[in-house]
């Protein structure tokens, strides 16, 4: 049995204490590179270039309009841009604009939708306005798929060392991904959360990770170590 118990900022549910995931924990995660090229020149004559910048913002609506009309309503996904990055200076028309996305899912068939999807939008509108478009797709983690048995396993040792209040099954997954997919996929197992939120933060208002105004209540590291020793202890003596 592998568990894990990664410090989390929390939302309510959460900020209970360790959560234990559903069966299918995280999602499927990839990431689209689309870079576009055109032609620069000045901001005053654009007639007399190709812009990719309005080029590429609207390869950003596309894609969002794209999820909402070929992906199954029960087998949902988010893309986000992260990154968009364009041009040195106001009136300069950049020759190329570049923008990365996160892509995730619930399931292998839907990332196979939006694999194969953000391509094609992205490279029909580059092509529409005459501009080359160049995207990639990178496959980054698969979902996190806990066993049944070692998720029941994880969560009566948290039920049994801090008691039943301090642990809550996940309701829904998460469309959030982790390395530790790539265990579980070769060594049944489970993985288990921990809450973190500062007693003195509202758990819905919270600033969540990767927030540079994150903070972390690092009380309740000394549960998260006891609750992997006493998993340990247990699987030992099994």
């Amino acid at each position: 049995m592998t568990a894990t118990a990664p410090v989390r900022t929390a939302r309510r549910l959460w900020s209970l204490g360790l959560l234990a995931a559903a069966l299918l924990a995280l999602s499927v995660c990839g990431m689209v590179l689309m870079s576009v090229r055109g032609r620069g020149g000045h901001g005053s004559m654009p007639h007399f270039a190709k812009d990719p910048v309005p080029v590429a913002c609207e390869m950003v609506l596309a894609l969002q309009n794209f999820i909402t009309r070929n992906v199954p309503v029960f087998d949902p996904a988010v893309l986000t841009v992260g990154l968009l990055r364009a041009g040195t200076l106001q009136n300069i028309i950049p020759e190329t604009a570049e923008f990365t996305a996160t892509v995730r899912s619930f399931s292998v068939a839907t990332q196979r939708i939006l694999r194969e999807g953000a391509r094609r939008v992205c490279e029909g509108i580059a092509a529409a306005h005459g501009l080359e478009g160049d995207a990639q797709y990178v496959e980054i983690y698969p979902p996190t798929v806990n066993d049944a048995v070692e998720a029941e396993f994880a969560a009566g040792t948290v039920r049994g060392l801090l008691g039943d209040a301090r642990y809550r099954p996940m309701p829904n997954p998460m469309p959030a991904s982790e390395d530790f997919s790539r265990v579980l996929a070769e060594v049944p197992g489970a993985m288990i959360m921990l809450g973190a939120c500062p007693p003195d933060a509202d758990p819905l208002d919270a600033p969540m990770n990767h927030s540079p105004y994150a903070r972390y209540d690092d009380g309740v590291l000394p549960d998260g170590a006891a609750v992997l020793a006493e998993l340990a202890l247990r699987r030992l003596a099994a």
